[in-house]
């Protein structure tokens, strides 16, 4: 075995991998960006080196400065991760070229199955069953578009390279495909560097079931069974369960035979992972999407069913040793459900949020595992992936831990980035996700109806002012109205007036007498008896006779409260926040959230109509377009492709015709 071995990688994986590498006693060294100097995976690992400014491609993605740091600290091997090198040829034979153990698959497996049209054809040779389509490669705009019409709508499009969901599009139909090609070709060549598509026919009610395999240098190939991923946002798990609700055990033996069939045909070696796609009403009928020539994200639902440490497993297979169980000493027990915490706002189509962490809890009970890159001072920008951690739960059977797993997330709070957990709590309690009819386009059917509930109450508007009036004096003092900006009448205690917002709501709110004594009125209600209290981080809180405590961070004029599994940022303003983006008049068009412009489609003084693209801003590998929403003349444009810009930033002014001067 390794005494020392690299992770080339950030994040909570990072960390994950080095716990692993801690409990065999070998000693893990880190690599870090500038923006992860203070990362909680820098922190964790015996060492740890410095290799470049915070882009990745600087950094992360630098083949020679991770050999280097490996060389510089003795590493006799590199563990990837996912992300980043995890799949990438190139650097499986850099490792092998400097004398370090690739911990994962040969380069030949990486890329046989790295190349989607080339991994198609393999499989397809081995006897697995492919996804109808075309898969020429070199395929231009107008064999895509013939490709489309010959398989017929709708059809998904797909890199050729890389995976995750980048640069996948569905068209629904004809009218769609052109601008569909252009960003799907955008986005994989900045994600991968290679634009190549194929076409596929998009099966209806798609079910994406996975299967876990493993394989060592001395001809041993098994499977750990299948992981269910089918709850997705954007073609990106955000739910995995093992086993799946909806296979049978003899379905479940035939998919599992054709993934090893999968790594055989590629003389596969270390963990990996077959992805199918599975028709909801033909259950038995699965077609080959893909395989994952890393570990998985995912990874952690099978550890805890089958009582293994893939980690573990790749360094051993790493190492030179043969598996140490065979197919028929592999056992599946309990369920087991995933859920990834993202830095996003599920309400505003998942765009990337941001911030610093100012204050961080995570479950402690003995059936919840939390893989987390975490901490307290965490900064959350839009160098990565806005995945910040994953919280799993184990059951006796599913039902136990989907229960389990909700608690866990009402028990992770995350104060100073926005975070889904409360929508993943909301689609976790869904009537289908809960009956195990599931498919990759439930989330999108239901997102009105899952982020509907996200408003926040009046109770909370109530938390935030008392919090305030709590900040303006000792508890029990009377409150100086000469100290009271907002003004007071004579022969009465001192009102405090404010002006909150909360998300997409904005209140006055009023409150008058003490800490101990006071009286709270939201908006057009009416007063309500209220008191509070701090101890330590949290404000306990009386209102109208029930008793609630939330958990509080201040950030400047934010102030962040955590309760019963929901999480609410309230901001104090002197008066409303303007809308962001264009109005129906016109006006400034606004970035829906910091990053990179990617491209500037219109020019100063072009007619532009509403709903026409304007702008493609990325973060977090992620594009969002921006459009006009009226008719008008582009006055201003003062951005540039290739600029980083600020959440709200000014990106382009459109006046409407009748206002140009």
């Amino acid at each position: 075995m390794f005494s020392t071995v690299l992770i080339a990688n950030r994040g909570e994986i990072a960390v994950r991998v080095i716990a692993t590498l801690r409990r065999l006693g070998i000693r893990s060294v880190a690599v870090h960006s500038d923006a992860d100097a203070s990362a909680r995976h820098v922190r964790e690992a015996d060492e740890a080196v410095h290799i470049g400014p915070a882009a990745a491609r600087d950094s992360y993605l630098s083949t020679e400065k991770v050999i280097a740091a490996a060389r510089l600290t003795g590493a006799e091997a590199v563990h990837p991760g996912y992300g980043f090198l995890a799949e990438n040829a190139a650097f499986a034979r850099a490792c092998a070229d400097a004398g370090l153990v690739f911990i994962g698959p040969p380069p030949g497996a990486i890329e046989a199955m790295g190349d989607k049209i080339r991994a198609k054809l393999t499989v397809t040779a081995a006897g697995v069953p492919v996804v109808p389509g075309r898969t020429e490669p070199g395929m231009t705009d107008d064999d895509l578009v013939a490709a489309a019409t010959e398989v017929g709508y709708p059809v998904l499009l797909k890199p050729s390279a890389g995976g995750g969901g980048k640069g996948m599009r569905l068209v629904e139909t004809a009218a769609g495909l052109t601008a569909a090609i252009e960003s799907a070709r955008r986005e994989a060549r900045g994600s991968f560097g290679d634009d190549t598509l194929l076409v596929e026919r998009f099966v209806q009610r798609p079910r994406h079931i996975e299967i876990q395999v493993l394989a060592d240098t001395h001809g041993g190939a098994i499977h750990l069974g299948e992981r269910e991923c089918s709850l997705q946002r954007r073609h990106q798990k955000i739910i995995e369960e093992a086993p799946s609700p909806l296979l049978d055990p003899a379905t479940r033996a035939r998919m599992g035979r054709a993934a090893v069939d999968a790594a055989k045909a590629v003389d596969y070696t270390g963990a990996g992972t077959v992805e199918f796609i599975v028709s909801a009403d033909r259950p038995d009928e699965f077609f080959f999407m893909e395989m994952n020539t890393r570990l998985q994200v995912e990874h952690p639902v099978t550890e805890l069913v089958t009582g293994l440490d893939l980690v573990e497993q790749q360094l051993r297979v790493a190492a030179g040793q043969p598996l140490a169980l065979t197919q028929d000493e592999v056992g599946l027990h309990g369920h087991a459900i995933e859920a990834r915490v993202y830095a996003e706002d599920p309400a505003a189509g998942f765009l990337p949020t941001g911030g610093t962490v100012l204050h961080l809890r995570e479950p402690t009970a003995e059936w919840a595992r939390v893989d987390s890159g975490l901490r307290v001072g965490t900064v959350v920008g839009s160098d990565y992936d806005p995945m910040l951690a994953k919280v799993i739960a184990h059951g006796a059977d599913r039902t136990e831990a989907l229960a389990r797993l909700s608690s866990a997330l009402a028990d992770t709070v995350v104060l100073g980035v926005g975070t889904n957990t409360t929508f993943l709590r909301a689609l976790l309690a869904d009537e289908d996700v809960r009956a195990g009819r599931l498919d990759t386009q439930l989330v999108e059917r239901s997102l009105d109806r899952l982020t509907g509930t996200a408003e926040a109450p009046d109770e909370v508007f109530a938390a935030a002012a008392l919090d305030r009036l709590l900040s303006l004096q000792p508890v029990g003092a009377a409150i100086d109205p000469w100290d009271v900006p907002n003004g007071w009448r004579l022969g009465r205690p001192a009102p405090l007036a404010l002006r909150l917002t909360c998300g997409d709501r904005t209140e006055a709110v009023r409150v008058t007498g003490t800490p101990t004594a006071a009286e709270v009125t939201v908006g057009d209600g009416g007063p309500v008896r209220a008191s509070a209290s701090h101890a330590d981080d949290s404000l306990r809180v009386t209102l109208g006779g029930r008793v609630t405590r939330h958990t509080r961070a201040l950030s400047g004029n934010t102030l962040w409260l955590a309760s019963a599994g929901h999480t609410w940022a309230v901001t104090e303003h002197s008066a409303l926040d303007g809308d962001r983006g264009t109005t129906a008049a016109g006006g400034p068009v606004t970035s829906p959230m910091p990053g990179t412009v990617l491209v500037v489609k219109v020019a100063a003084g072009e007619h532009v109509v509403a709903g026409q693209p304007l702008l493609v801003v990325e973060a977090m590998k992620m594009e969002h377009t921006v459009t006009a929403k009226t008719d008008g003349v582009v006055t201003e444009l003062p951005v540039r492709p290739g600029q980083q810009v600020a959440l709200d930033q000014t990106l382009a002014v459109v006046t409407p015709p009748e206002d140009e001067r």
